[in-house]
């Protein structure tokens, strides 16, 4: 099974007492990236977030945004730091003032600095809201990754046609490969009868040097290699879990024998096919970024 990095969920919760939205969304990345907002309330469960995200979304650029409203006002209680609403302030507005920058953003700035507002909320309270917000975003996140699991199938279908060229290309150079050894060996023939007419022939020496270039030619392993590839690749889409990784590695190892086949080949034909299985390749190393 596939998994694209690629997903997005949003769930919510909505009642007399509490409104409760989570969007989670996810991109690809080498490694495990989140961004998460929380509200002002819950900002120590970020940690406990980070855990969860990285053990249901595994790896990707994930961001979580978590909007919370409790409508009983009579729940928390709001206060200002003066003192330190006013240092920052002053502190901020005396560097703007040095600089040029405007100043009308700076007090909707500095209300965002810690300990500027402090909340008063009964910790039971929050305890029960955080088990619902908690629920929502275990909700947002399954849809996420029910997201990433029909993108991934989408991703295989097309890696599966791009494997199947490739083979297709490789097919064909295995029916040319024949004529192409036949017409070296040929070419072979008439410089060694053209030399030969020659005072100072070493004829040992001269077939030594035949087999080396012959086995220089010969791209029978590599054609064999690259099959063996192109099978694996499609075992590994078809296997229980997502591994990007290992695809990844096994695309660059078809690269090379692909590459191998046109740096051996010494033929126009050949060469055509080669570069027509380096376009599939490609094709299919860009589609791989983007899975887990």
């Amino acid at each position: 099974m596939i998994k694209s990095m690629t997903g997005y969920g949003i769930a919510s919760l909505e009642n007399n007492v509490l409104s409760i939205s989570v969007e989670v969304k996810s991109l690809n990345s080498k490694f495990l990236d989140t961004v998460i907002k929380l509200p002002r309330s819950f900002f120590d469960k970020e940690i406990e977030v980070k855990k969860l995200i990285s053990e249901k979304l595994d790896r990707g650029k994930i961001s979580v945004n978590v909007s919370y409203d409790r409508k009983d006002d009579q729940v928390a209680k709001i206060a200002f730091n003066k003192k330190l609403l006013k240092t920052y302030y002053q502190e901020v507005a005396g560097i703007a003032s040095e600089l040029g920058a405007p100043t009308e953003e700076i007090l909707k700035i500095v209300l965002q600095y810690p300990e500027v507002i402090k909340t008063d909320e009964p910790k039971d309270k929050l305890q029960d809201d955080w088990k619902k917000i908690n629920d929502t975003l275990l909700e947002a996140i399954t849809k996420c990754e029910e997201f990433r699991i029909s993108e991934g199938s989408t991703l295989k279908k097309k890696l599966v046609v791009y494997v199947d060229r490739i083979e297709n290309y490789l097919n064909k150079v295995d029916k040319k490969d024949p004529a192409r050894t036949e017409a070296i060996k040929e070419r072979l023939q008439r410089h060694i009868n053209e030399l030969q007419q020659g005072d100072k022939f070493d004829t040992n020496r001269f077939e030594q040097e035949m087999l080396y270039y012959m086995e220089k030619l010969d791209i029978s392993e590599e054609k064999v290699r690259l099959k063996s590839h192109l099978d694996y690749f499609l075992e590994i889409l078809n296997q229980d879990t997502s591994q990007g990784k290992k695809l990844s590695f096994l695309s660059q190892e078809m690269g090379r024998e692909i590459n191998t086949i046109g740096s051996k080949a010494n033929d126009a034909e050949v060469q055509k096919l080669v570069v027509s299985m380096k376009d599939e390749l490609e094709k299919i190393k860009e589609q791989l970024q983007n899975i887990l």
